[in-house]
């Protein structure tokens, strides 16, 4: 069972990218705290798709509080240099915001007034 959850905050900004006429992809990277004695954090990369993707984009930003539920995906490359190059991520089904937006972020303030 390939099955992921994890808890932290937006080290980046959220990239949205158009890659088809009808699919957007949104990356950013998690930053994860570890318990105990190796206190610090991971970062971890995160990518969703399409209406996700975009909502991810209109509302998160580095520094939010997110759950992040979805599979692990492993991929490699070869880059610029000819050096093979790969990564693993975890590609999102879901993603729950834990905290609220401050005021002036709010995309409902219009309708509270």
């Amino acid at each position: 069972m390939n099955s992921v959850s994890l808890i932290g905050n937006l080290a980046t900004d959220v990239d949205l990218k158009d890659v088809a006429a009808d699919k957007k992809v949104a990356t950013f990277l998690l930053a994860v705290d570890r318990p105990g004695r190796d206190a610090g954090a991971d970062f971890v990369s995160v990518s969703t798709w399409n209406r996700q993707a975009e909502i991810c984009g209109e509302f998160l930003a580095k520094g939010r509080r997110v759950a992040v539920e979805g599979r692990l995906r492993s991929r490699s490359w070869e880059d610029a240099e000819g050096k093979r190059r790969s990564a693993i991520e975890v590609v999102a089904n879901g993603i729950d915001f834990l905290d609220s937006p401050s005021r002036e972020e709010s995309p409902f303030e219009a309708v509270a007034s």
